[in-house]
């Protein structure tokens, strides 16, 4: 067809719609396959005890994804806890409500800022990382390698990587929260007037054990797609370093796009349920 035909454009847009979808389920489908055969790999070492689990890869995964990353959580969510407090007292005060900073600021971070931030953060300081990594190994043949001794990648490389990003992620989302409220609290008292006794009793009174299990649980999804992505893009490496390069920044894109994503079901699921 002649590309000035006047079915040239409409062909070209459905060329591009088809195109879009085919990528997103070849991508969707990669991710879920990746995580299938990580779940039966955790089901055949650790509840079959059939095959090796690999303790030492996990740990060292668990130091260089979760322990190397509180700093960088700590201070991320400390400034949002800050930023918070901050921002609410002026309309609160109008009010006379500025004692209730303390309600709002438990209700968002433990539901809401806590679990999202950390998996923002821990998407650039670790998911970037791993993607890369695995890139690197892919360009310099050692996952051929690994195949060649009939030795499966995705245990010895992508399931101590995923379980360690779940487990670290939980856990500095617990770390996090405790920080971002520690430092709205400060902020609070010592500037903004409001007292020690009223601030505690507030936040314990609005907050709810569902708020810390609900933050906990997209904490977990969330770890589990940050790791999934990174992994699915870093053993799909093509073209030598410019892929590599390619492989990290679409993790980054897709992580965060994904995970704000699922973050949305989340909360109308939770909103459905009566839970929020």
């Amino acid at each position: 067809m002649a590309e000035g035909s006047p079915l040239s454009l409409p062909i070209r847009l459905l060329e591009i719609f088809g195109s879009f979808w085919i990528r997103l389920f070849s991508f969707l489908g990669g991710i879920i396959w990746l995580l299938i055969a990580v779940v039966k790999l955790i089901w055949i070492s650790c509840i079959l005890n059939k095959v090796r689990f690999g303790k030492g890869a996990f740990i060292n995964q668990i130091v260089r994804i979760g322990v190397r990353s509180i700093g960088i959580v700590c201070l991320v969510c400390g400034c949002i806890g800050l930023i918070l407090a901050i921002q609410m007292q002026p309309p609160l005060a109008e009010f006379g409500q500025a004692d209730k900073i303390a309600n709002i600021v438990g209700v968002a971070v433990l539901r809401e800022l806590g679990p999202l931030i950390a998996a923002i953060v821990l998407t650039g300081f670790a998911g970037a990382s791993i993607a890369a990594e695995l890139g690197t190994m892919v360009v310099g043949e050692e996952i051929e390698a690994l195949h060649s001794q009939a030795l499966n990648p995705i245990r010895f490389l992508v399931m101590p990587r995923v379980l360690a990003t779940v487990l670290s992620l939980t856990l500095l989302t617990i770390i996090g929260d405790v920080v971002a409220i520690v430092a709205a609290c400060f902020v609070t008292v010592q500037f903004l007037g409001v007292p020690y006794d009223v601030y505690i009793d507030n936040t314990l009174t609005q907050v709810v054990l569902a708020d810390f299990t609900t933050g906990l649980m997209k904490a977990a999804v969330f770890g589990m797609i940050l790791a999934a992505i990174a992994c699915h893009n870093g053993l799909k490496v093509s073209g030598g370093a410019a892929g590599v390069g390619k492989a990290t920044t679409d993790t980054v894109v897709q992580t965060i796009l994904t995970i704000v994503i699922v973050d949305m079901i989340f909360t109308l699921v939770f909103f459905q349920f009566g839970w929020t």
